[in-house]
């Protein structure tokens, strides 16, 4: 059975001025969300490392993110010798251009009133709204590697091309799990993704996609503890290490944005969107007017937490455990799933009502297998030590045995004949 396509008419009836306005919106949201996440992660680390972390620039060092971005305005601007110099400018902006684009089809709430005018919190939506998203953002990946190509220098370039394999890795897992996703919902609009999860959260009926999605999605965005494109023990910076001024910046605030990208996909298609939480969903106004959108940022806020989180727990993995990771454990598991999910949907299909408990017993199954694989790859081996044996007494060392003196070396001893004799 082919599910009916989700209606759409409520999209592309705005006028101009309310089209640009929640353009400017979105950006203005994206910016400000950078800075206070940026100032919140180092708060954060600090708080869980025993630090105090900012506290100098306004009260309680709030403005420390502002002033970052201020003293990288305003250092120089180096060109080094020996570059591609028109894709060495305009890497930053692939990087970042496609990160805020990606937000054009996010919904962050249902339909208010903005002026008089009835609108969804939505700038756009399209029948294949989720291809459209991993589309744009696969598109950045391009600032990174042309990056460090054009730079001109062996390390920044080692830094793209990890970078290109890891889209390669994690993009076709996390494009898996939503598969299983519009299998469930019937469609690929963001939007009627929202509207599929009103009863249920698809964090239950899919917890496998959404454990994959989320481990994904952290490769996805080079941050720790898969942060190889810029390790810096083996690669300096990685592929931003001859940037300097605001085009560094721009890699800065590309990832955060990604972060934020990342974040808000896995709100809008696991955990319902703007859809209140529960018990909250139990009053009846909570899922009506502008509630969405504070349910909504809540969402993506506890994602970019937990961001954090495993940059100031985990240790970065490395190349081959990260690779092996994707390959080995999490294609072939969504895999395995998706063909899963299309069982039990033509079971459904065929009059079984048990779509529901089937995905969630399943799921915890799967999902206990993922973690752990996890577990015994990236742990480390146990190495088989030799039982303990007594150390033996080493001989006696002659300092004359070559016919010259010379001294003892660690752990061997002159005898009381031998220093009698000399």
């Amino acid at each position: 059975m082919i599910a009916a396509a989700y209606d759409l008419s409520a999209f592309g009836q705005d006028p101009w001025w309310l089209m640009v306005l929640k353009a400017v919106g979105i950006f203005a949201f994206l910016v400000l969300t950078v800075l206070v996440a940026i100032y919140a992660e180092r708060k954060v680390l600090a708080w869980m490392q025993m630090r105090v972390g900012p506290n100098r620039l306004g009260p309680a060092g709030i403005l420390q993110s502002l002033a970052d971005g201020i003293k990288l305005a305003l250092k120089e601007g180096i060109t080094p010798a020996g570059i591609d110099k028109p894709i060495y400018l305009l890497a930053p902006v692939i990087a970042v251009v496609p990160a805020i684009m990606a937000f054009a089809v996010i919904p962050f709430g249902p339909q208010v009133s903005i002026f008089g005018t009835q609108t969804p919190l939505q700038l756009t939506d399209l029948p294949v709204a989720v291809l459209y998203i991993l589309a744009v953002t696969s598109v950045g990946v391009y600032g990174i590697v042309l990056a460090g190509w054009s730079s001109g220098s062996t390390y920044p370039l080692l830094g793209g091309l990890r970078s290109t394999a890891q889209v390669i890795s994690y993009e076709i897992a996390m494009g898996l799990t939503f598969a299983a996703v519009f299998l469930c919902a019937g469609t690929m609009a963001t939007s009627g993704i929202v509207d599929a999860q009103y009863g249920i959260w698809y964090l239950f009926i899919l917890l496998p996609s959404f454990v994959i999605y989320v481990t994904s999605m952290v490769g996805e965005t080079n941050r720790a503890p898969f942060d190889l494109p810029e390790a810096e023990g083996e690669l300096v910076g990685g592929f931003h290490t001859e940037y300097s001024s605001l085009r560094f910046a721009m890699f800065m605030l590309a990832e955060y944005v990604n972060m934020v990208t990342v974040s808000a996909l896995a709100a809008t298609m696991f955990l319902g969107g703007w859809h209140a939480p529960w018990p909250l969903n139990m009053w009846d106004g909570a899922n009506s007017g502008w509630w969405g959108l504070l349910w909504f940022v809540l969402k993506v806020w506890g994602f970019l937490f937990f961001f954090v989180w495993l940059r100031a727990t985990l240790p970065r993995l490395r190349y081959d455990q990260f690779m092996n990771l994707g390959w080995k454990v999490l294609i072939p598991v969504a895999l395995v799933w998706v063909m899963v999910v299309a069982g039990v949907r033509q079971l459904r299909n065929d009059g079984f009502e048990f779509q529901t408990l089937t995905l969630v017993v399943l799921g915890l199954i799967v999902s206990m297998i993922v973690v752990v694989a996890v577990r015994s790859l990236v742990r480390p081996a146990k190495t088989h030590r030799p039982s303990a044996v007594a150390p033996s007494e080493p001989p006696p060392f002659d300092p004359f045995a070559g016919g010259y003196p010379v001294p003892p070396l660690p752990g061997q001893r002159v005898s009381s004949k031998e220093v009698h004799d000399a």
